[in-house]
């Protein structure tokens, strides 16, 4: 499969209960739709689309891209990616800051 852009904001929901946000694109967003029909997880919601292609989204992109794959349409389990502290972490939370997913912290100024 080709290097996937990222381009949207999701929240998923795991079955216990547990949500967490995730940058993905529609691809990845109907693999998540299909893992909620599957059982896999309980929930997926797009909070934001064609978000801005800005440097923490390639520093993010290139990370999801050398690690990970999309799922296959008949998955067996859901993966939620790890945001390894350090680079990735922060452009992760670069991205949901710049797109008022959650706050700025008053050290971010």
């Amino acid at each position: 499969m080709d290097n996937q852009v990222l381009d949207m904001i999701e929240q998923i929901t795991l079955d216990d209960g547990t949500k967490y946000y995730e940058i993905a694109n529609i691809l990845m967003n109907g693999r998540a739709e299909k893992a909620v029909e599957l059982g896999l997880i309980k929930e997926v919601k797009i909070l934001k689309l064609n978000i801005p292609h800005s440097s923490a989204v390639s520093v993010y992109e290139e990370y999801i891209n050398s690690n990970y794959t999309v799922p296959d349409w008949e998955m067996s389990e859901w993966v939620v990616y790890d945001k390894p502290e350090g680079k990735i972490k922060d452009a992760f939370d670069s991205i949901l800051k710049a797109n008022k997913i959650i706050e700025k912290n008053e050290d971010d100024k």
